[in-house]
């Protein structure tokens, strides 16, 4: 088997734009990539991000994502914090697991996060993300990536972060296209990331706003970006990455049925249901991921309404056959930004 470095590289020696899953926290754990790569999956992983302070120990629930990485797919991991001895200790003992490279999240716009000048918060400090980056550069020998939104709170910043980042030698930089205050509104600042392609030298990769083939063919041709990343929209529709690439090579993508869709619910009930299940917590956690498949399943809002409100797994799948016990296809598609700023005032990124 090829060492992660030189599968990550292979990836970007393709013609076909490389398509990766955002990172997104307690979502994009190892059950979650496993069900993700069984329906076609993404070409590229990164992990859960590692908190990282003075005193941290890598968490071993995030560790599992590496160390058992069922995706036959190079995985990235990725770092938050804003020490950067503490972050340069974290990237060196990483770099001892299977990790196609290390990663430093400068966009989680989460406000538990940017308020301890973590994530999104480091982009009002553009000096001490300059220092964080010198120190992750000399402490990293295998690929060093970046993920990042065009500012915090105005994307005419973004110019001095490009001017960083390019100084810093990076292998791969991933733009979210709004600042951190946006967190998921509708508008994506495409020309922002088309200025990032042309100004850096390694690969882009946009993220931000893809919630179907025909969005991500329209970010690929705005931005002229190397690949595209996506989250909320591959919780909604796990099958997103497949159908892209039919759509880049001229096909006709395949969408599921109502009866897919009913059958992804209960695997996720499945696979993400811990040794000791307690149903009633386990019916809050699958609420977490229909809030996202809600809004293909049914966007005016009944589904929605309803789901919320029930209280086990009995109510919770009857209501879901009621909806999708049927052969029709689904184009899943309407992500609103209500429901994922809800979740970030809880502390989730769901990049």
């Amino acid at each position: 088997m090829s060492h992660p470095a030189e599968s990550f590289d292979t990836l970007f020696r393709q013609d076909a734009p490389v398509l990766a899953l955002a990172p997104m926290q307690d979502v994009t754990d190892l059950p979650f990539l496993r069900l993700m790569a069984e329906r076609g999956g993404a070409d590229l992983y990164f992990t859960e991000y590692f908190r990282i302070h003075a005193s941290a120990q890598l968490e071993r629930h995030t560790l599992r994502s590496i160390t058992e990485n069922p995706t036959g797919r190079p995985i990235i991991a990725q770092l938050i914090g804003n020490d950067p001895t503490s972050l340069a200790r974290a990237a060196r003992e990483l770099q001892q697991y299977p990790v196609a490279g290390i990663d430093l999240n400068l966009g989680c716009p989460a406000p538990v996060v940017y308020r301890k000048c973590a994530g999104g918060g480091l982009l009002r400090e553009p000096a001490l993300v300059d220092r964080i980056l010198g120190t992750l550069r000399d402490a990293v020998s295998i690929r060093f990536t970046v993920k990042t939104r065009v500012g915090f709170d105005d994307p005419a910043v973004f110019e001095t972060f490009l001017s960083i980042f390019a100084k810093h030698g990076l292998d791969l930089l991933t733009v979210h296209g709004r600042t951190v205050l946006e967190m998921y509104r509708p508008k994506v600042h495409h020309d922002r990331i088309a200025q990032a392609v042309q100004a850096m030298r390694c690969p882009v990769v946009a993220n931000g706003g893809v919630d179907s083939p025909a969005a991500a063919l329209e970010a690929l041709r705005k931005t002229g970006a190397r690949g595209l990343m996506i989250g909320r929209g591959a919780i909604r529709n796990p099958w997103l990455f497949s159908q892209i690439r039919s759509a880049w090579t001229g096909g006709v993508p395949v969408l599921p049925t109502g009866r897919d869709v009913l059958a992804y619910v209960r695997v996720l009930w499945e696979t993400t249901s811990p040794d000791r299940l307690i149903p009633a917590k386990q019916v809050q956690k699958l609420k977490k991921y229909l809030n996202f498949i809600g809004e293909g399943v049914e966007p005016s809002g009944p589904f929605l309404h309803a789901m919320r409100r029930v209280s086990t797994e009995e109510e919770l799948f009857r209501l879901c056959a009621e909806y999708l016990d049927h052969d029709r296809p689904m184009a899943l598609e309407g992500a609103k930004a209500g429901v994922a700023e809800a979740f970030l005032l809880a502390g989730c990124d769901l990049a």
